[in-house]
C-alpha cells in the first residue's frame, strides 16, 4: 500500500491573526477591540465616511465601553449614533471652547507682535515697541483698525501695550510726517481715518515731556491733511483738501500714487480697464483714496452702486472723515492749554468752529433727518444712507436735535436682526448691506449713549455680542465682518472673511466690559 504524507491542515484567519499580533506585538484595530459595535456602527452608516469611526477616539476605557453597549443594546442608527457620540469624540465635532471673553483675552498675545528693524528689499516698516495686528492676512499694524483694538486692550488691562503702540504711532508721524495706512512701503502714499487723538485719550500716561512730544506728533499729522490748502486749484481740490462753495476748507480722502496698489495690483489694473474711456490713474488714485478711508469698497463711492469701475471717491466729501478731524482739532486745542501755549489753542479752537459750521452747512440734511457725504461733482448731498451718519454723535458736534433727528434715521433704516448695517443697499461689496463692521457697531454705540440715547446704543451693541458669540459658538472664529441680517460670517470684498481679529476682539471685550449681562448662554460653548 502507497503511504501518502499527512495533509498539514490549513490555519483559519483568526488562529493566523492571533499568532501574528503575538509574535509582532502588534496592538488591535478598532474592529478587533469594539467588534460587535464596530459592526453595527459600520453596517448602520452612522458615518458616510467609515474611516470617522475608525479613527474615533474613546473617552472612557474600551472594557467600560463595551460592557454600556451590552446593557443598552443600541439597535437602531439613532441610537447607535447616540451612543457613539457618549462614549467617543469623533473628527470634526465641535470641541470644548473657552467662553468668548477668555478667548479674546488668550488672543491678544498671539496677536501681539515684538519691535523689528526691517529687512532689506522687505516691504515691512520697521517698529520699535510691541503692537498688536488684525491677523489672517494682515501681519502688519492698521492704522484705523489699532483704535478699536486698544478698546480691548484697555478693557482687558493691557496699558504697557496701549503705551507701545502708541509710541509706535508717534515715531511713524515723526518719521512719514504721518501715519500710513500701515506698516509696509506700498502703504506709505496714504493714510487712513485720523484716530491717533482718541488713542491718546486711552493713555494712562500724562509725563509732561511726552506730552508736549504727542501734542506735536498731533499738529504735524494734522499739517499732513490739511497740507493742500496750499495748492489749492480752479476745480476747488488739492491733496486731501476741498474748498467748498462758500470758500470754507472741508476734506476728503486721497492717495498721493495714481498707480495700481502693490497688494491689489491685477484686481486695480482689470477694474480700470473696465473703466475706460475714464483715465486709468483717475481710478486707480479713486480705489487708493477709498483703501485710505477704510471703507474698501462700498457704494459710497460709487456713480453706479453696482459696478466698482464707477468709483470715484476724490469726489466726495465724507462726513466721517471731517468729524474725526473736528476731534483733532479739538483734542490739539485742549494739549496745547494744557501746556500754556494759548496760540496754538486759539488757533486750533478756530479751525474746529470753522469745520463744524461747514459740516452744518454741507453735511447735514435736516428734511432727511441725517448727515451725509457731499458731492463736488453735483455740489449737493449724496443719497447713501450709510453708519458714517453716526460720527457726529461719536465726535461730539452734533445738536441735541440733529443727534435725535439721526437716532430715528438709524432706527428705522440701518438696524439689522445681528447689528447695525453698514449701508442700506445690497451690492456684493463689503462694505455695504447685509455686513456690519465692528467699528462702525462701537461709533454707533458711543455717538448714541454720547446723546443720552442709551436703549438703541445697548440695543445695537446686543445685536452685535449675539452675532459674534453665535459665530464663535459654531466655528472658534472672531472674524473680521458679519452679516447682521443673518448673524452668519459676512461675505464680498478682494479677500475672503479673514480670522483673529484685532477689531472684533477689542470692540466685543469693549462692550462686555460696558455690559457684561449681554453675554447670551452659548458664548461659552
Amino acid at each position: 500500500m502507497t503511504h501518502r504524507p499527512a495533509r498539514t491542515r490549513p490555519l483559519t484567519l483568526l488562529p493566523m491573526l492571533a499568532l501574528l499580533l503575538q509574535a509582532q506585538a502588534m496592538p488591535p484595530s478598532p474592529a478587533d477591540v469594539y467588534g460587535p459595535l464596530f459592526v453595527a456602527v459600520q453596517e448602520a452608516r452612522v458615518f458616510p465616511d467609515g474611516k470617522t469611526f475608525a479613527d474615533a477616539v474613546p473617552r472612557e476605557k474600551p472594557d467600560t465601553i463595551m460592557a454600556a453597549y451590552a446593557r443598552e443594546k443600541p439597535m437602531d442608527k439613532a441610537a447607535l449614533t447616540a451612543f457613539v457620540r457618549r462614549h467617543f469624540s469623533v473628527r470634526g465635532e465641535q470641541q470644548a471652547r473657552p467662553p468668548l471673553r477668555d478667548r479674546i483675552r488668550e488672543l491678544w498675545p498671539v496677536l501681539g507682535r515684538a519691535p523689528f528693524a526691517p529687512v532689506a528689499g522687505s516691504s515691512a516698516l520697521g517698529l520699535d515697541h510691541g503692537y498688536v495686528v488684525p491677523g489672517d492676512r494682515f501681519q502688519e499694524i492698521y492704522y484705523w483698525d489699532s483704535y478699536f483694538t486698544m478698546l480691548g486692550l484697555k478693557a482687558d488691562g493691557q496699558a504697557p501695550l496701549i503705551e507701545a503702540m502708541l509710541a509706535d504711532f508717534v515715531d511713524l508721524v515723526e518719521r512719514y510726517g504721518h501715519i500710513p495706512n500701515g506698516t509696509r512701503t506700498y502703504y506709505l502714499s496714504r493714510s487712513q481715518p485720523p484716530f491717533l487723538a482718541l488713542m491718546m485719550d486711552l493713555s494712562d500716561n500724562h509725563d509732561p515731556v511726552l506730552a508736549k512730544r504727542r501734542l506735536a506728533a498731533l499738529i504735524r499729522e494734522h499739517d499732513y491733511w490739511m497740507a493742500g490748502a496750499t495748492c489749492l486749484d480752479a476745480g476747488g481740490a488739492c491733496a486731501h483738501v476741498v474748498r467748498m462753495p462758500d470758500g470754507s476748507l472741508l476734506n476728503r480722502y486721497w492717495d498721493a500714487r495714481d498707480t495700481p496698489r502693490d497688494e491689489s495690483w491685477r484686481e486695480d489694473r482689470e477694474t480700470a480697464v473696465k473703466a475706460a474711456p475714464r483715465a486709468a490713474g483717475v481710478v486707480q488714485r479713486d480705489l487708493r483714496a477709498a483703501a485710505e478711508s477704510g471703507w474698501d469698497f462700498s457704494s459710497r463711492w460709487l456713480a453706479d452702486p453696482m459696478r466698482l469701475e464707477t468709483i470715484r471717491t476724490t469726489d466726495i466729501v465724507p462726513v466721517d472723515l471731517n468729524s474725526l478731524l473736528w476731534v483733532a482739532e479739538t483734542r490739539i486745542a485742549a494739549r496745547a492749554i494744557a501746556t500754556g501755549d494759548t496760540a496754538t489753542a486759539n488757533r486750533f479752537m478756530d479751525m474746529a468752529a470753522r469745520r463744524k459750521a461747514a459740516i452744518d452747512r454741507y453735511l447735514w440734511v435736516a428734511g432727511e433727518k441725517r448727515y451725509a457725504d457731499w458731492d463736488r461733482v453735483t455740489r449737493r448731498p449724496t443719497n447713501s444712507r450709510t453708519a458714517a451718519s453716526l460720527f457726529p454723535l461719536f465726535a461730539g458736534h452734533a445738536s441735541a436735535e440733529q443727534a435725535r433727528a439721526v437716532t430715528v434715521t438709524t432706527r428705522a433704516t440701518l438696524i439689522g436682526e445681528g447689528g447695525l448695517r453698514t449701508t442700506g443697499i445690497r451690492t456684493g461689496q463689503q462694505w455695504d448691506s447685509p455686513n456690519g463692521w465692528a467699528p462702525l457697531q462701537w461709533v454707533a454705540v458711543e455717538g448714541l449713549g454720547r446723546y443720552g440715547e442709551r436703549a438703541l446704543a445697548k440695543d445695537i451693541a446686543r445685536r452685535w455680542i449675539a452675532t459674534v458669540a453665535r459665530t464663535y459658538a459654531e466655528t472658534g472664529k472672531l472674524l473680521e465682518k458679519y452679516d447682521v441680517e443673518e448673524r452668519r460670517p459676512g461675505g464680498g470684498g478682494e479677500y475672503p472673511t479673514q480670522d483673529g481679529f484685532g477689531w472684533t476682539n477689542g470692540v466685543t471685550a469693549a462692550m462686555l466690559e460696558r455690559w457684561p449681562d449681554l453675554v447670551p448662554p452659548n458664548a461659552a460653548q
